[in-house]
């Protein structure tokens, strides 16, 4: 067979009309990339909680028991990163902190301090801080531990036996302890935690992850003196107000019937009930949060200085929360962030210099990211994403504001859908999305510069997550949509 040969005329008028390319849509590697930092050979690196030391090395204990320090952390690749086992033989720890030379490492049964007196790179001093509260062998009984807060107090929360009882002293509860070991009961109502920290104002959050009383995942503020919804850690209150806990009264007794309630309807019976600030809507955005974490880097991570950011382990990923307070309680909007990490994230850590460093496991539970462990860095490219950056209340409906300017002319109601709905507040292991609204949002003005505009939002419903998504919306400079579409707001609290 003779080849076919193209004719002279096709070949230029192929020429004459060139294929113009089409720009394509951004990618979350734009913006942010994800480093692995392979463990040693032989090490199973099943992070629980990271710190950074003085000396420039991270630090990340482990499932397992291990505590190692690692340094070129920041700069791997380039300086391969070197390990060095500081601890060994720890039970479980998910928390470490460092204060006054000394590495704090929260175990199941205890809070340890450590430190390298040789200076060989391996602790040789333990000593322990603080015990009070007990353990019995079941595998659910996990202990998370916080930094130190402003007032020298380390915070830990102690999830239930089993997820369920409360079999073992103080499950259930918010303690908070400081270096002399004085240990404080704070507030009760804790159910199976994934990780505590600190907002940028101080104030302190845990998340939560859904089951009985949690009718979804959330992240919540530990107010002292406050309950967090489930009631089987309540029979340690009369020990926790010997112990000189920020307790005050017992709470009474949610409702045990089929139908269950409202969390909304319950803060008018149970005095000391604070609703989660963010619902993590279950399997919509994740199923097992974990630690959350500030960024206190001044815009060196990006634009989200002051933001939230929450670790995924089953989903493995980072979430982004916006906080606000509203008739002096917490409430706001939690975004997609980060996906792609290589196995279950939960221990996350920001440095100020705009580094974060993730590590966890898929034991247990399993995670999306298919490997059994992970230590890994994320880093800011420099480039900015168009994404909503902030999520606020207003009496009609919410205020949007942007990274950067939105095209005019996309900003219109087509441009917008939102859902709400709530969950049961029960005893019966989570809850399906209930009392569905669908609100008509409308574009009630848009800022001269672009940068943010107002939503009129009929009806908002008081308790409910408001689920937007801004599909049509595009940014001025180059005309494509937002890298993250959807948002999601706890509206515990309308304004004013």
């Amino acid at each position: 067979m003779k080849p076919c040969l193209l004719p002279l005329v096709t070949l230029l008028g192929l020429a004459l009309y060139p294929v113009t390319s089409v720009a394509e849509e951004p990618q979350q590697s734009d913006y942010y990339t994800i480093t692995p930092i392979p463990a040693p050979d032989g090490a199973v690196v099943e992070g629980g909680a990271i710190e950074l030391l003085p000396d420039g090395k991270v630090a990340v204990c482990t499932r397992r028991g291990q505590v190692w320090t690692i340094e070129n952390a920041f700069s791997h690749p380039d300086k391969p990163a070197k390990w060095t086992l500081f601890a060994e033989y720890l039970h479980e720890p998910l928390g470490l902190a460092w204060k006054d030379g000394w590495l704090y490492a929260v175990q199941r049964p205890e809070v340890t301090r450590m430190k390298d007196e040789d200076g060989d790179g391996r602790a040789d001093i333990f000593e322990t801080v603080n015990d009070d509260w007990g353990i019995n062998g079941n595998y659910h009984e996990y202990t998370f531990g916080s930094r130190f807060d402003d007032e020298g107090y380390l915070w830990t929360t102690l999830c239930l036996t089993g997820s369920f009882t409360a079999e073992s002293k103080y499950r259930g509860w918010v303690l908070r302890i400081n270096e002399e070991g004085e240990m404080i009961p704070t507030a009760s109502g804790v159910r199976s935690p994934g990780g505590i920290g600190f907002n940028k104002d101080g104030d302190v959050f845990y998340t939560d992850n859904q089951g009985a009383w949690n009718g979804s995942s959330s992240l919540k503020w530990v107010k002292p003196g406050s309950f967090q919804g489930n009631p089987n850690g309540n029979i340690w209150y009369d020990l926790a107000k010997r112990a000189g806990g920020t307790t005050g009264e017992r709470p009474v007794e949610p409702p045990y019937t089929e139908e269950g309630s409202r969390t909304v309807e319950q803060r008018e019976k149970i005095s000391q009930l604070v609703p989660p600030a963010v619902i993590l809507p279950h399997q919509k955005v994740g199923n097992s949060p974990t630690v959350p974490e500030t960024d206190h880097s001044g815009g060196k991570f990006g634009p989200f200085d002051g933001q939230l950011f929450v670790g995924e382990q089953t989903h493995s990923k980072i979430h982004r929360v916006f906080l606000e307070k509203v008739n002096g309680l917490y409430q706001g909007a939690m975004f997609p962030f980060l996906e792609g990490f290589e196995s279950g994230n939960i221990g996350v850590r920001i440095s100020d210099d705009g580094a974060l460093f993730t590590s966890g496991s898929n034991r247990g539970w399993g995670a999306k990211g298919g490997k059994p462990y992970n230590f890994e860095r994320v880093n800011w490219t420099g480039k900015v994403p168009f994404e909503i950056h902030e999520m606020r209340a207003t009496p009609d409906g919410f205020e949007l504001t942007f990274t950067k300017p939105v095209d005019k002319a996309t900003a219109k109601d087509s441009s917008f859908k939102m859902t709400a709905y709530t969950y049961i507040y029960q005893k019966a292991y989570g809850s399906p999305e209930v009392d569905h609204v669908e609100p008509k949002v409308s574009v009630a003005s848009v800022a001269d510069d672009g940068m943010s505009l107002k939503l009129k939002v009929e009806p908002l419903t008081k308790g409910h997550v408001h689920e937007l998504h801004s599909e049509g919306l595009k940014t001025s400079d180059g005309g494509h949509g937002l890298l993250h579409t959807g948002a999601y707001y706890t509206l515990n609290e309308i304004p004013e």
